[in-house]
């Protein structure tokens, strides 16, 4: 309503009713602007200020502010209650220090003392901004001005006591209170159970609970719904479903669709997917009611599984109940395209999150790292220029999955450039970009830059990590520069950077490689004196190293070891071990271990056979050979150029040349392209046995 349409006598009965009849808060707000001043009265300042309290929006804090001056100025005597809305306006949009101000001037402002409830709303906007001593300032001012505190403070006080995870204070409160016959509240009680779940107190949180029941105050959907989630972040299923089983029996609570959400997320994180996926099918059934809550956990399990089928079909459900993706559900569905090799439908993806405007830097990151991982770096840094032009800032993933992508596709100078792109942008690098840069310059032998770029970590705020120095002393063993990965290793220990399993086992892999097992040994002492447990990649440097030595006796000891601490030796360790004693004519025992891959579901590979094969050979045994032989193709493996090889080294040393013959006959028919190794045993076997061609 118009200025010129107010009526010309107003009153302020009149004007209450000519305000609550304006729906509009602005116009409401306008309405009381052009009021004439004696029809503005205490309650009309109350009316509006209440009205506008309940509004989260700060636009409005000038037209707050605006009515105060007016309370001020004329000097109108108000209630607290209109005080108390000003404080909840100032709470409600997170200005506690505004709320802080009022209280204080509330007696010069409104005329009025602050009460309870004033007390209660502003130690309430002081602990939601985290302003906990403050806040315990005023309740200290509280009890001073002999304020009497009720179930509200009370539970501030709870909230208090939780947020600073002083449980025991908290659990006094409630003591305190019922001695006060001041009952707590379910309110009372839920805080206490969230700080403690939060807190991981998941049994305490469970007494608070039964204490609950003993004190016949009913806990409702959400104090469940607390200690399911609690249980299932801690893995604990069983005491999940006792808590289920519970809020389903109780007669005056019911499984809401929080609850389906944390139980679906809870299995999602536990690795019961399938399960999740039984539950959402039941909630199909019963009609229960979903939201994208209920999908999301759903749609990342089956993503990480690999059945894009799966979470395609939850995913188009989703859609046409009218629930739209958001971007972690989307760019769950894009990793997991990329992760089966369907291409054209991350694309497909990538253009309607373009379109509905759900593309986030996680969403930029997946993609280009699924095109850098499909070799498609053109397309990959295209991606890259579409991020920048978004106004998207890159984050430190982001230049870690850039270099990550330009190293292992061999664009190692170009990634280079990126990194002092990011420096110059003030970017902080993560130690997974340093890493895959110093990868990737190791592969290409350029190991001064690598050690330059390592120089340059130290000096940043990102310093070297474990992986990083990994990354170093593999490449420069792989280089044979096994001094220079001891020099780094030290290094690495200077910086106050602990070695992990994997740097020990990348040197002693090293050591063992050039025969150094004297250092081996050392090395070994400074690993196991550091409290670092051998793992199955120790134990198979260690008896390579020591099968090479021709130690054979201690790798079997070895060996021994290993079965007796309880870890299963994988094909690798095997054929190591193997290979060793073949080496070392001690065949039977060769062919034992062999057999007793079964024992820890070890399936042979083409190496496996090839050892034991060229083993028998050597010794004239082509008939063992041979039965080596017919167990590879039964197992239905495919023999290589180096099976057929052996093979023919072997029957022609046992003069066996027309087998050989028939051996080279099924490579061909195989499609098995003879090598130069091949024709030169066969060709001199043929000059030495005097066949002519």
């Amino acid at each position: 309503m118009a200025a010129e349409c107010l009526p010309k006598v107003l009153t302020s009965r009149r004007l209450l009713k000519l305000l609550r009849s304006e729906k509009n808060l602005k116009s409401a707000i306008r309405l009381f602007d052009t009021a004439p001043e004696d029809a503005v009265s205490s309650d009309v300042f109350y009316y509006i200020l209440r009205r506008v309290s309940v509004s989260r929006d700060a636009k409005f804090l000038p037209a707050v502010n605006r009515i105060i001056d007016l309370v001020r100025l004329r000097k109108c005597t108000c209630t607290e209650d209109t005080a108390l809305a000003v404080l909840r306006f100032y709470s409600r949009n997170s200005m506690a220090d505004k709320a802080v101000e009022v209280f204080q001037k509330m007696k010069e402002v409104f005329g009025c003392e602050p009460g309870v409830k004033s007390y209660n709303c502003l130690i309430n906007a002081l602990v939601v901004s985290n302003q906990l001593e403050k806040a315990e300032v005023f309740i200290r001012h509280l009890k001073v001005m002999g304020v009497k505190p009720n179930l509200e403070t009370f539970n501030l006080l709870i909230k208090i006591g939780c947020e600073k995870r002083d449980f025991g204070k908290a659990r006094e409160l409630i003591d305190t209170m019922w001695a006060r016959d001041l009952a707590p509240d379910i309110y009372s009680y839920g805080t206490l159970i969230n700080g403690l779940v939060k807190d991981g107190a998941l049994n305490e949180a469970m007494q608070v609970f039964e204490e609950m029941l003993d004190r016949d105050l009913k806990p409702d959907v959400a104090c469940y719904n607390m200690l399911v989630d609690g249980f299932l972040k801690k893995g604990d299923y069983r005491v999940a479903g006792e808590v289920l089983a519970k809020l389903r029996k109780d007669s005056q609570a019911y499984p809401s669709v929080a609850t389906y959400n944390i139980l679906i997320s809870g299995l999602y994180k536990c690795g019961r997917i399938s399960e999740g996926l039984e539950l959402w099918n039941k909630m199909r059934r019963t009609k229960q009611k979903m939201d994208l809550y209920t999908y999301s956990p759903l749609i990342q399990g089956l993503c990480e599984l690999k059945d894009i089928d799966g979470a395609e079909r939850v995913y188009r459900e989703m859609v046409e109940v009218n629930i739209s993706p958001d971007a972690v559900v989307n760019n769950a569905m894009l990793n997991g395209f990329f992760q089966v090799n369907r291409i054209e439908k991350c694309f497909e993806l990538w253009e309607f999150m373009g379109s509905e405007g759900s593309q986030n830097v996680a969403s930029f990151n997946i993609m280009m790292k699924g095109l850098f991982g499909i070799g498609d770096v053109e397309q990959a840094i295209h991606i890259w220029e579409v991020m920048k032009e978004s106004g998207l800032a890159a984050d430190s993933k982001t230049f870690g999955v850039l270099v990550d992508g330009l190293c292992k596709n061999g664009y190692c100078s170009k990634c280079l450039v990126i990194l002092e792109t990011a420096k110059e942008k003030g970017a902080v690098l993560d130690a997974y970009a340093y890493s895959a840069v110093i990868d990737g310059l190791c592969r290409e032998a350029k190991f001064a830059e690598a050690v330059a770029i390592l120089n340059d970590m130290t000096q940043s705020t990102c310093k070297p990590t474990a992986p990083v120095y990994n990354a170093l002393i593999n490449g420069l063993i792989h280089a044979s520069k096994l001094d220079d990965a001891i020099r780094i290793f030290h290094e690495m220990k200077a910086m106050n950077c602990s070695p992990t399993i994997i740097t020990f086992n990348t040197i002693l892999n090293g050591l063992y490689k050039a025969e150094r097992l004297v250092d081996a040994c050392d090395l070994l002492k400074e690993m196991l004196d550091n409290g670092w447990k051998p793992d199955v990649i120790t134990y198979t440097f260690i008896i390579k190293g020591l099968c090479r030595s021709h130690k054979v006796e201690r790798a079997l000891e070895l060996w021994n070891e290993v079965l007796e601490k309880g870890f299963k030796p994988d094909v690798q360790m095997h054929n190591i071990l193997i290979h060793g004693l073949c080496s070392d004519g001690k065949f039977e025992r060769a062919l034992s271990i062999y057999l007793g891959m079964k024992r820890f579901s070890c399936a042979p590979n083409l190496v496996t056979y090839n050892t034991l094969m060229d083993g028998f050979y050597k010794v004239g045994d082509s008939k063992s050979a041979l039965i080596i032989w017919a167990r590879l193709l039964t197992n239905g493996m495919q023999p290589d150029i180096i099976s057929y090889n052996i093979s023919f080294k072997g029957l022609c040393s046992c003069n066996r040349l027309s087998d050989a013959i028939l051996f080279l006959d099924n490579a061909l028919s195989n499609r098995i392209v003879p090598t130069v190794v091949s024709w030169n045993i066969l060709v001199r076997a043929v000059i030495h046995s005097g066949v002519s061609t």
